[in-house]
């Protein structure tokens, strides 16, 4: 029966993939202590900024000698900030299979224009063939595919000896998969995905090796201020102890430090990890015995545990045209979410129809099993309503 809708919803309805769900037990008291009407450069608000990174480094267990810097416009700046200090020095390769993933390979060649560009491409819900990357040259990645729910398996495709740098976007994956640091010389993300934390700061993370690019490095190109990482043809080292280029909301680091000091007391980052493998595992067992839906990537060792993608496979919604099966996955979300039983849960906006729900850590397995009712009760109710066939 289409109208016997489930009996208990998710405490926390939130799936959003970005801004994602704020941690267990979240509330405003969490942020008293914030540095409000503060100057960010005066003791307190440094302190706070320098705790910021330095728990960073704890939690997502960042190598010693490896910078770590907060920097302006979420992930989205940290990669520009890379793309435009770092390349033009030798040849580049980028790779993508998802949308964010295409924003860098349009960066990198309809903004800086460099012409010794190889692209290496596949379909949503595949990888492209990694074993082709030539790492002679500079390679510009997503470790996970925020809009297609696929991400590289490991860092092993990448050879200890390389000569480019690699600048991994990592921002749906850090804190809830395994990061391989020694095969990484940028690494960006944002507070507002797998922590919960509030949008507009991003983190950049680099090597020796990268540092060592910028010091000898100059793009053929202006910078603007808030892209300069370097004083003097040194690195600027301010960057990585809190010294922020522009102004940062203390609200937002605040909020940041709270959502690093739980991950810490439930076991820092195998225990982030955990959280978001069992979340991805409800949806996994539901998949496997439900003959509507199944995963976007084809091959469980590329699917997220972080932005999981979902596709309608009942054939006939299959059978319907493209724009058709946008619209019933669009209502299917609608319905979950005018029940208040699960929120923000449609496809990216280029990606094929289907489901996207956030499983990171800050997301409670339990409310991922209440959803999972929602989502059999709108499909059968979505297609009950469908008109029939001549």
């Amino acid at each position: 029966m289409t109208d016997m809708k489930p009996c208990v919803r998710p405490v926390t309805p939130h799936f959003s993939s970005g801004p994602c769900a704020k941690r267990p037990g979240w509330s405003l008291q969490a942020l008293t202590d914030s540095a409000l009407g503060r100057s960010h450069r005066a003791k307190v608000g440094k302190a706070k900024l320098k705790r910021a990174i330095d728990m960073t480094r704890d939690v997502l267990q960042v190598p010693a000698d490896y910078r770590i810097g907060i920097v302006p416009a979420s992930d989205t700046g940290a990669v520009e900030m890379a793309l435009w200090s770092l390349l033009g020095a030798r040849a580049v390769t980028t790779v993508a299979w998802e949308s964010f993933g295409e924003g860098w390979v349009a960066d990198v060649v309809k903004e800086l224009k460099l012409k010794d560009v190889t692209t290496l491409k596949s379909g949503y819900g595949e990888l492209p063939d990694l074993s082709k990357i030539d790492f002679k040259s500079d390679v510009v990645f997503t470790w996970n595919g925020t809009t297609s729910g696929v991400r590289v398996p490991n860092g092993d495709f990448i050879p200890a000896d390389r000569e480019g740098l690699t600048i991994c976007d990592a921002t749906s994956a850090a804190f809830a998969q395994k990061l391989d640091f020694a095969k990484l010389d940028v690494v960006t993300f944002s507070w507002q995905k797998a922590l919960g934390g509030e949008a507009a700061h991003g983190m950049l993370i680099l090597s020796p090796r990268a540092v060592a690019r910028l010091e000898s490095h100059k793009p053929a190109w202006p910078l603007p201020k808030i892209f300069r990482l370097t004083k003097g043809g040194k690195i600027n080292e301010g960057i990585f102890e809190g010294e922020t280029i522009n102004t940062p909301s203390m609200l937002c680091v605040e909020d940041y430090l709270d959502a690093l000091s739980w991950a810490k007391s439930i076991g820092g980052l195998n225990a982030l990890i955990a959280r978001a493998d069992a979340n991805t595992r409800v949806l996994a067992d539901w998949a496997a015995r439900t003959p509507w839906v199944d995963f976007l990537a084809a091959k469980a060792e590329i699917r997220s545990n972080t932005s999981v993608c979902l596709k309608v496979v009942d054939p006939a919604i299959v059978a319907l045209p493209v724009d058709a099966q946008a619209a019933f996955a669009k209502n299917l979300a609608s319905l979950v979410e005018k029940e208040g039983a699960g929120y923000d849960l449609g496809h990216y906006r280029d990606a094929p129809p289907g489901l996207r729900i956030w499983c990171g850590a800050t997301v409670e397995a339990s409310d991922v099993e209440a959803l999972t009712a929602w989502l059999d009760w709108a499909f059968q109710t979505a297609k009950a309503a469908l008109p029939k066939a001549a």
